[in-house]
């Protein structure tokens, strides 16, 4: 559910913020006042294609935003754009530079992605470019909703998924047998050359502590004989002077007691320094200064480098490549016992498929007749006696997809005489907003696009057939958050909330203002429609409020 719209510098809107509550929504006002304006606002906020004409003259940017609730929002999206609580807030900008961005939840979002999201949140219908009906892709999936073909759907496209896979690995198989020849020989030199050169991870790092010690050898040994002899070797060195100074230390802990904390601590840098010497007569033991042991481990690295350039960045990199191409050598030998094996795969999920695609035909048949009997029947209460309205269903036999065979069509005819024809092509706006209002009415229960939208769905109709359009949107209402832009009051009073949209023309400026009706200001709005006149008479006025009266009861 949409439950606010803030809009700035949008058209001729300076500045708007209105609240939204469930139900059916209706807005009102005289032509031309700017109720159109709203919906495309609503469109530009859900990933619709930004015109620059919307930005306000004399405005830097215009910005619309939205609040929706979070159970609204796909599942894909809640977890990478930590959208948490009850709502979601959405920004929309557009500026002088034609720039558009998008924000969610203060992070910014992709267009495509806000795009998709729209399309799933909101269904616009009218006088507007939002005409989804006209999409085969939408035809086929009303019909399979219906038809409640989801489970056999799901199943067919992931057995497609399946077939396109075993298809691309038969592809990579059908080579010729010089390429095959030549590709065995290329492995098998690579896989040799790998293999030979006995690589184990972490080897480059301990050549690179290595080769320091190999490189510096006679200065290492020269550096540590030197400390050594320092700290332990030479007369007066280190080590002896501390052994004189704790001997001292001794004495004077006979006369002294309290010297002893810093004869202990002579004591133990004694010990340190034996220590410290012992490590470096270790170290000393383990430099070798041999040219040779240099020379094999400069051609290790050099070995290494090279094979890197070849095969990879890293040695883990070069034993990856290693383990694939033996994979490929692997399949390329035995290539014909592999496309076999993969024929015979196909074959199973080619069988499947066929299977899957004439059930869900079957389905889409007897589900195209029930469905097309249903919506000429709430057509013709829509205020359209002759139409006529059928779906073709026709099925392509070996032509294999994620949706099945077939290809749907709606067909539609509105005056008697004219042949069936495709809808898109022949339906006016209006039509095409009357036939939506039927399918969602027949579709309320399986349809879950929570938000419907339907802008002057009221063309050429009026009276009776108006109050049917008006008791058909009410009905959808209980089940959708339901906008309609209307001219017709008997559509109006079914509303749970009515908005009257004005323009202000103050001699330099025009901007749009929104008005919240209820009680009295709701019944003139209503007499106002009933009388076609600014001027409103007390019969117009008793009528009105019979009309909301009689609604209300319902």
């Amino acid at each position: 559910m949409l439950k606010n719209l803030s809009i700035k510098n949008f058209a001729i809107i300076e500045e708007l913020s209105l609240d939204f509550g469930g139900g059916l929504l209706v807005f009102t006002g005289e032509t031309g006042a700017g109720k159109s304006i709203l919906i495309e606002a609503l469109g530009f906020l859900l990933g619709a294609r930004s015109h620059m004409e919307w930005l306000k003259a004399g405005a830097q940017s215009c910005v619309v935003e939205g609040q929706i609730s979070l159970d609204d929002f796909p599942e894909e999206l809640r977890k990478p754009y930590l959208l948490t609580g009850s709502s979601v807030q959405i920004r929309r900008e557009l500026d002088l530079a034609g720039k558009s961005r998008a924000v969610l939840n203060g992070r910014p979002i992709p267009l495509s992605l806000l795009a998709s999201f729209g399309e799933s949140l909101v269904d616009f219908h009218g006088q507007h470019e939002h005409q989804t009906l006209l999409k085969p892709s939408y035809q086929l999936d009303l019909l399979d909703q219906f038809a409640e073909s989801e489970k056999i759907r799901k199943e067919l496209s992931s057995v497609y998924q399946e077939f396109r896979g075993l298809e691309t690995q038969e592809q990579a198989l059908t080579l010729s047998e010089e390429e095959k020849l030549r590709r065995l020989d290329l492995y098998r030199f690579q896989i040799k050359e790998i293999e030979e050169a006995s690589l184990k991870p972490g080897e480059e790092e301990e050549l690179e502590c290595l080769l320091p010690r190999l490189k510096n050898a006679e200065k290492i040994k020269n550096l540590v004989m030197s400390a050594t002899e320092l700290l332990y070797q030479e007369e007066g060195s280190i080590q002896g002077r501390l052994l004189k100074v704790e001997r001292f230390l001794e004495e004077l802990e006979k006369i002294d007691g309290s010297i002893a904390e810093s004869r202990q601590l002579v004591g133990q840098a004694c010990t340190l320094v034996e220590e410290v010497a012992g490590r470096l007569r270790s170290y000393q033991d383990q430099i070798d200064v041999d040219p040779e042991k240099l020379d094999d481990c400069l051609g290790r690295q050099d070995k290494i480098s090279r094979l890197k350039k070849k095969y990879g960045a890293t040695i883990e990199e070069i034993l990856a490549y290693r383990d694939r191409i033996a994979e490929d050598f692997k399949n390329l030998e035995n290539s014909e016992e592999k496309a076999g094996m993969l024929k015979a795969l196909m074959e199973k999920a080619r069988r499947r498929m066929s299977w899957l695609c004439e059930e869900l035909h079957h389905e889409r048949m007897a589900a195209a007749k029930k469905l097309s009997h249903r919506v000429v029947k709430e057509l013709r209460e829509l205020g359209m006696p002759s139409v006529r309205f059928s779906i073709s269903v026709e099925m392509e036999e070996g032509r294999f997809s994620a949706t099945g065979s077939d290809h749907v069509e709606f067909l539609f005819s509105s005056n008697p005489g004219e042949p069936l024809k495709s809808l898109r092509s022949i339906a006016s706006g209006g039509e095409i907003s009357r036939v939506m209002l039927g399918l969602k009415t027949v579709l309320a229960k399986e349809d879950r696009v929570p938000i419907l939208v339907f802008d002057e769905i009221d063309a050429g109709v009026g009276g009776v057939v108006a109050r049917s359009v008006g008791e058909k949107l009410a009905t959808l209402a209980r089940s959708h958050q339901v906008f309609c832009v209307t001219h017709l009051p008997q559509i109006a009073c079914y509303g749970t909330q009515h908005f009257k949209v004005l323009k202000d023309n103050s001699g330099t400026a025009t901007s749009v203002r929104v008005e919240c009706l209820e009680g009295r200001a709701r019944m003139e709005e209503v007499a106002r429609m009933l009388g076609g006149s600014r001027e409103i008479s007390v019969t117009a006025r008793s009528h009105a409020q019979e009309l909301l009266n009689e609604v209300s009861k319902k």
